[in-house]
Formats: C-alpha cells, sequence, structure tokens
C-alpha cells in the first residue's frame, strides 16, 4: 500500500489519542454520569446514517472528477494531432505554432490545478487557438475547423466544471450538522460508563477514529483538486494523463522543430 493512502490516518490519530486521553481524564475525576441503554445505541446510528449520507453525496462528484483530467487531456491532445496532421500534409508554419500553442495550454492547466497561476489564464489560453483556427481557413476543409472547435468548446466546459467542483462545497448545513452530531456522540461517550477501563478505551478510540477519519474523508472528497505544491493528498485524482500529453506534445514539437520543444507559459 502507497504511503499516501495512510495519509488521513495520520491525520486523526492525534486527535483519537486526544479522545482516549480524556477519556481517562473522566473516568479518573468521576464524570461518567451517563449509564448506557439503547437510546445511546440509537444515536450512533443515527450519526453513522447521516456521516453515510454526505459520503454517498460527495463520491458521486468525486466519481465525475476522476473523469475530468483524462476527459481533458484526450480533447487537447485531439488539437495536438489535428495540428500536426495539417502540418504533416502542408508544412503550414500555422500549424507548428498552434501545436506549440497547445503545449502552453497543457502547462497552463497543470499551473491552475496545482494552485499557481489563476483559471483566466487558462481561458486566455483557450481563446488564443482562435486566431490559429482563422490561420487554418485556407488550409483545410471546413469540417477540420469544425472538429478542433468542438474540441475548444469542451475544453472550457471542463475547466468551468473543474473550478466549479473546487469552488463549491457539498451542502454547508449537512457539515455543520455532521460535525455537530459526532461532536456530541464523542463527548456522550466520554460522559457514559461503559463499562471496565479496557473496555471504554477500546471504544471511545474506534467510534472517534471512525468518526473524525470519516468527517476528514468527506472534506477531502468535496475538493479532489486540492493539490498542495503539486503534491496530491489522500484522495485527490491524478493528473497523469496531463503530463503525459505535455510529454507527448513536447517529443512532437522535437520532432517538427527543435527549437520549439520545451514551450511553457
Amino acid at each position: 500500500m502507497r504511503l499516501k493512502d495512510w495519509q488521513l490516518v495520520i491525520k486523526v490519530l492525534p486527535f483519537v489519542a486526544a479522545t482516549v486521553a480524556a477519556k481517562l481524564a473522566t473516568e479518573a475525576l468521576g464524570w461518567e454520569g451517563i449509564d448506557i441503554n439503547s437510546l445511546f445505541s440509537g444515536l450512533v446510528a443515527a450519526t453513522i446514517f447521516l456521516l453515510a449520507f454526505l459520503l454517498a453525496g460527495t463520491l458521486a462528484d468525486y466519481k465525475e472528477s476522476e473523469r475530468l483530467p483524462g476527459d481533458l487531456a484526450a480533447s487537447l491532445e485531439s488539437i495536438a494531432d489535428e495540428c500536426e496532421i495539417l502540418y504533416a500534409d502542408k508544412e503550414a508554419p500555422a500549424a507548428r505554432e498552434c501545436l506549440a500553442h497547445v503545449g502552453d495550454l497543457v502547462a497552463t492547466v497543470l499551473a491552475w490545478l496545482n494552485h499557481r497561476t489563476a483559471v483566466r489564464d487558462v481561458f486566455d489560453h483557450v481563446d488564443g487557438l482562435n486566431a490559429f483556427f482563422l490561420r487554418f481557413e485556407p488550409l483545410t476543409q471546413p469540417n477540420f475547423i469544425v472538429r478542433i472547435k468542438q474540441e475548444q468548446a469542451a475544453i472550457r466546459r471542463m475547466v468551468i466544471r473543474i473550478q466549479t467542483i473546487r469552488e463549491t462545497s457539498f451542502i454547508g448545513a449537512g457539515y455543520a450538522i455532521a460535525y455537530t452530531a459526532s461532536a456530541s456522540l464523542i463527548v456522550g461517550l466520554l460522559m457514559t460508563d461503559i463499562g471496565s477501563i479496557g473496555e471504554s478505551l477500546f471504544f471511545v478510540a474506534f467510534i472517534s477514529f471512525l468518526l473524525t477519519y470519516v468527517l476528514a474523508l468527506i472534506r477531502d472528497l468535496d475538493d479532489p483538486f486540492e493539490f498542495n505544491n503539486g503534491r496530491a493528498g489522500a484522495v485527490e485524482v491524478s493528473l497523469a494523463a496531463l503530463h503525459e500529453v505535455e510529454r507527448r506534445i513536447d517529443a512532437g514539437l522535437r520532432d517538427l522543430d527543435p527549437e520549439t520543444a520545451g514551450v511553457s507559459p
């Protein structure tokens, strides 16, 4: 298993340790004034149900987010392929320059996803393709232009969708009740006479770990594009497809003209 798979576990362990220490303190001070009963087990079940509801909602967006980098890479590479085909057929400088611009666009998208540039820069590069498409008109058939314009529209749509996912939190009121219910349940565990010291510490540690881990997981799933200086967190989507497209475009530029390779914004 990869180390990143355990990031959330490591993240919540200090809170679990603090909860166990608090349980030891409440036992030592004799503050366990609540007797365990069926209502308490119902509270546990209700809290778990609420967390499951939030988890299911964020998973739907996450599944869509997993596909977006690959779809975005496919559209970018489709435009790059058309440029290479046009250059191979006509040896038009505009085709080579457009390929270099697509390479810049890929680099800008990666910089934006890693919080190193603004989304406006991405849209400026997407809009910059129009000048090349205009130069393509006397060199090729109209359906060629239509095809790459469709890919350009798809890129815009996917960038807007990614930006929306990054800026929109899933049901803020749902988070509020989830945090309130989880905190109330943990406080209740601290004040409840569960049994022997071993039983008390086990149940407090396990339930507090489960609650805090699921809450942290939901928060991470809610923004699967939350990259930190180019490093993916525990549940961030993979950008491997975009990096691979960047590499292939750079290789294509070297084949056409070594002087244009490695162009980046």
